[in-house]
C-alpha cells in the first residue's frame, strides 16, 4: 500500500510535519521565502558551502520543534537522472529515520514546480515502501502519508503511483528468497494476481510444453524435481487499442549454472534471475492501473537451473519448439534457452512490438557495469527509439550491434546453431542472435538487464534491486 497523498498550494506558518523536504532551483542565492531559511544559512556556514553546492550535497538539520529538515537543490538543466540521484540523496536523508509522514515543498516557477513534485512524490512512494526482509525485529515503517505542498494538480500523480506500484512489484518479487519463490509459488503468485487484475491466464506446463515439442524450454527445466517449470501466458485488453505489444519475461528462480557450476561468488544472488519476468509483470500492472489503449501479452518463462541426473548437459542436442536444433555448449547459458521457445510462442500471435526483458549474460555487465542496460533489435529505428526513451525515464539502456557477421560465432557442425560460443567474447550479442532465431521477424526489441541490481541504488531508487525496466517500458507503451 502506497503512502496518501495530499496536496496544498502553501505551507502553513508552523507545519506539522515531523520530516521536511524543500527542493528548490539551483541558484547561486537562496530565495527569500525559503522554509527554516536562517536554519540552513546556517547550516551552510557550518559545512562552509555555497547554496549552489545543494544541487551536489543536500543538507539536513533539525529544527526548533526537533523536525527533521532536509534541503536540495535541482538543476533542470541537467538529464533525467542526474534530477532522480539529486532527489534520491535529498529524499533519503529523511526516509532513513523510517518516518510515517513527511512533507514535501516544492519552489520555483510552476514548470519547476510540477517537475520536482513529480520526481519527489515517486521517489518517496518507491522508497518509502519496505521490501521483504527476514529479521526477527524488523524495525522499519512504512511511509502512510505524503503532504505536497506547492504543487496542486493531482491528476497528474496517477499515472506515477501505478508506475511506483509496477515497481515495487518488481522488486519485491526479486528479492524473495528462492525457497519462497519456487517456479510453482510463482505460478500461484501469478495466478492471484491475474483474478485481481483482471488479466486472461493462461499455463504451458512440462507435459504441455513437452507434447508441442518445446525441447529448448524443458531441456533446462528436467534438472529440477519437482517439474513445476511452465511459460505463462497472460493478457491485458483495452477496447480503444490500437496494437498489440508482447512482453517476454525470464523467470529463472535460481541458476546453479547446472553441470557448468557457478563458483559460490557468481552463484549468490541467482534467485533474482528471475528479474526479467518481475519487470514484465510490473509493467503489465502498471499499464492495467493506467488504463493504457494497448492490448497485452505477457509470456513469463518460469523455470530452475539445477543439477541431477536428468539436467541437460554439453554435448546435447535438443530441437526448439519452431523446429530448430540446438548444440548444447554451456549449462549456464540456460536463459536464452528458455526464452528461445517462450519467444516463438509469443511471436506466433504477430504482436506489433515484441520486447523480452532478461538477465541474460555477464558480458553485458562486464561491458556496462550496473548503472546501464544494454538493448539491441532487429530494427534500428526501434533500437534509437528505446534508448531516447531511457533518457527519459531515467532507466539508461545502451544500444549493441546485432550485425549478421557476429553468427559465425554460432556455427555449428552438428545442428543448426550452437547456443553460445566457448570463447565467451560478445556474449551479450550473440546471445542476441541466437534469440533472433526464434522471433519470426517480428519488430522485437531485446533488454539485457545488468542494472537490475546496482549497489547503494540507481536513479530514483535507494535500494540495490532496482526494478529497473518498469518505467521504461511505460514509456514504451505510451508511444504505442
Amino acid at each position: 500500500m502506497l503512502a496518501q497523498l495530499t496536496l496544498s498550494q502553501t505551507l502553513p506558518a508552523t507545519p506539522s510535519a515531523t520530516h521536511l523536504l524543500v527542493l528548490l532551483p539551483k541558484a547561486k542565492a537562496l530565495p527569500k521565502d525559503l522554509p527554516h531559511g536562517a536554519l540552513l544559512k546556517a547550516v551552510l556556514a557550518r559545512r562552509d558551502m555555497k547554496a549552489e553546492e545543494l544541487a551536489k550535497s543536500p543538507v539536513s538539520a533539525n529544527a526548533e520543534n526537533g523536525a527533521l529538515v532536509a534541503w536540495g537543490m535541482l538543476d533542470f538543466e541537467k538529464d533525467t537522472f542526474a534530477q532522480q540521484v539529486q532527489v534520491r540523496k535529498a529524499l533519503q536523508l529523511l526516509l532513513g529515520e523510517n518516518p510515517r509522514s513527511i512533507g514535501i515543498v516544492v519552489l520555483g516557477d510552476e514548470a519547476q514546480r510540477r517537475r520536482a513534485a513529480e520526481l519527489a512524490v515517486y521517489g518517496a512512494w518507491v522508497n518509502g515502501a519496505p521490501l521483504p526482509v527476514h529479521k526477527k525485529k524488523d524495525e522499519r515503517k512504512p511511509l502512510q502519508k505524503i503532504e505536497l505542498f506547492g504543487f496542486t494538480d493531482r491528476k497528474i500523480f496517477a499515472p506515477l503511483k501505478a508506475q511506483a506500484e509496477g515497481n515495487l512489484l518488481c522488486r519485491e518479487l526479486t528479492v524473495l528468497p528462492p525457497n519462497e519463490l519456487t517456479p510453482g509459488m510463482y505460478r500461484e503468485r501469478i495466478k492471484k494476481l491475474a483474478q485481481q487484475h483482471g488479466w486472461q491466464h493462461e499455463e504451458f506446463d512440462m507435459k504441455k510444453l513437452r507434447k508441442m515439442g518445446a525441447g529448448a524450454f524443458v531441456a533446462v527445466a528436467q534438472g529440477s524435481d519437482p517439474e513445476d517449470a511452465a511459460i505463462v501466458h497472460l493478457t491485458y485488453k483495452h477496447p480503444r487499442a490500437k496494437q498489440t505489444v508482447a512482453l517476454v519475461g525470464k523467470g529463472i528462480c535460481f541458476d546453479t549454472g547446472g553441470h557448468n557450476l557457478k563458483p559460490s561468488r557468481y552463484m549468490h544472488n541467482m534467485h533474482e534471475d528471475m528479474n526479467g519476468s518481475a519487470v514484465a509483470l510490473g509493467i503489465l500492472l502498471a499499464a492495467t492501473q493506467n488504463k493504457l489503449a494497448v492490448n497485452l501479452d505477457c509470456w513469463l518463462a518460469l523455470a530452475q537451473n539445477h543439477i541431477s541426473p536428468k539436467a541437460y548437459k554439453q554435448n546435447d542436442i535438443v530441437t526448439a519448439l519452431n523446429g530448430t536444433t540446438i548444440e548444447i555448449i554451456h549449462t549456464d547459458a540456460e536463459g536464452r534457452m528458455v526464452l528461445a521457445d517462450t519467444l516463438t510462442l509469443a511471436a506466433r500471435a504477430k504482436p506489433g512490438l515484441m520486447i523480452d526483458f532478461a538477465t541474460l549474460t555477464g558480458s553485458m555487465a562486464t561491458a556496462l557495469g550496473a548503472r546501464y542496460s544494454g538493448v539491441l533489435g532487429n530494427r534500428d529505428e526501434l533500437v534509437q527509439r528505446a534508448v531516447n526513451v531511457s533518457k527519459q525515464s531515467g532507466e539508461r539502456l545502451c544500444a549493441f550491434p546485432l550485425d549478421e557477421d557476429y553468427e559465425a560465432g554460432l556455427e555449428s557442425k552438428v545442428a543448426d546453431i550452437k547456443q553460445c560460443a566457448q570463447a565467451g567474447e560478445a556474449d551479450h550479442i550473440l546471445a542476441a542472435r541466437f534469440l533472433k532465431r526464434f522471433i519470426d521477424d517480428v519488430p522485437w526489441l531485446h533488454i539485457d538487464l545488468s542494472s537490475s541490481r546496482c549497489e547503494e541504488g540507481l536513479g530514483i531508487v535507494a535500494s540495490d534491486v532496482t526494478g529497473f525496466g518498469v518505467a521504461w517500458g511505460l514509456g514504451m507503451l505510451s508511444g504505442s
